[in-house]
């Protein structure tokens, strides 16, 4: 199974546009992905909701798609949290991970991506190499969701076939 994270709690995000999107793309090419948003979830403690999240989506995947926004140089708290919390071996060790970084300016996240691939090796997540930084993301895609740009486009397939037989 692949889990796909919209990495974020705000409402109404690009970030969950963005992991829509990539969810729809996947669902083209297997039919066993699930879609994670972390807006409205309780992942500030353990407890049952993060125990539901766990056992629906973090236990059972096989790889995750993080979908992350720029927040201050790197990427949400909320994930890091929900990440602390949860139970480490059961859910990310010797699993595999894609990063797509999203922002509005020119980086795309890329400290963010960064970042996170070095906590996602610390806990034994295996990386694909191809960390896909979507930069002006306003310009990208647009409010239903769609691609505005064709190289962004084919960037984002490119990512997600060497995903599915990474």
């Amino acid at each position: 199974m692949i889990t796909v994270i919209s990495a974020t709690n705000r409402q109404d995000s690009m970030t969950l546009r963005v992991a829509t999107l990539y969810y729809q793309l996947l669902s083209q090419r297997t039919n066993d992905v699930k879609l994670l948003s972390l807006t409205d979830k309780n992942v500030w403690e353990p407890g049952k909701e993060l125990d539901e999240i766990q056992t629906e989506y973090l236990i059972p995947a096989e790889k995750f798609v993080f979908i992350m926004p720029e927040y201050n140089g790197s990427f949400p708290g909320i994930l890091k949290l929900m990440m602390d919390n949860s139970d480490i071996k059961k859910c990310w060790w010797h699993k595999k991970a894609m990063l797509t970084g999203v922002a509005d300016g020119r980086g795309g996240n890329l400290r963010g991506l960064e970042h996170m691939t070095n906590i996602l090796h610390y806990l034994k997540v295996h990386v694909l190499y191809n960390k896909l930084p979507l930069s002006r993301i306003n310009e990208e895609i647009d409010s239903e969701g769609g691609l505005l740009q064709p190289a962004t486009e084919q960037a984002i397939n490119e990512q997600i076939e060497e995903f599915v037989s990474f």
